[in-house]
């Protein structure tokens, strides 16, 4: 009766099995943190990479997967489907193009998401702001724009003059010129 309970599990998943097993004793050494395990499997099915409260990155940091930042960053970063978090201890100094970012530390840069901006009430923000949805919560602190966009609309041209460069003003001319 036993080997028709394990033979199912481990052909579907043999990494599960393992998991389990490894959980398993430990479950009873660590019964009060039962919490712990909860995190960890939901980092991995996130993928979440972290940048550590003692690293210093400058330059552009890209990538495919949502990203945890509780050091220093200085440059670009260009997460575009995924969510990047700026921890407490976060201090970044760079324009941040991603799905979802959540300010919990210090930010001096622009922010372009596709979906929201969460400035919790720890954090600071100095920048422009370009979202679907943003949110503030009491006791951040916030200097900058906001541009609420619907999902997927892409940002308008301007030149730096504020003028908008959707028409260029080559066009009526050439146009009048054939009439």
């Amino acid at each position: 009766m036993w080997k028709p309970t394990n033979q199912p599990q481990t052909p579907t998943r043999p990494g599960e099995p393992e998991r389990s097993t490894v959980s398993g004793p430990s479950a009873p050494a660590m019964a009060s943190e039962p919490v712990a395990p909860r995190p960890v499997a939901t980092t991995t099915t996130a993928d979440q990479a972290t940048i550590g409260k003692s690293l210093v990155i400058k330059g552009e940091v890209t990538g495919s997967e949502s990203l945890y930042i509780d050091g220093r960053v200085e440059g670009s970063i260009s997460l575009a489907g995924n969510r990047v978090t700026i921890g407490r201890n976060g201090v970044v100094a760079a324009n941040i193009n991603a799905r979802e970012i959540v300010v919990l530390g210090k930010v001096r840069g622009n922010l372009t998401a596709s979906d929201r901006v969460d400035i919790r009430s720890d954090g600071s923000l100095t920048g422009d702001v370009v979202a679907a949805r943003i949110s503030i919560e009491d006791g951040a602190y916030f200097k900058g724009g906001i541009d609420i966009r619907k999902a997927g609309q892409q940002p308008a041209q301007t030149k730096p003059n504020g003028e908008d460069k959707s028409i260029p003003a080559s066009e009526p001319a050439v146009v009048a010129a054939r009439a």
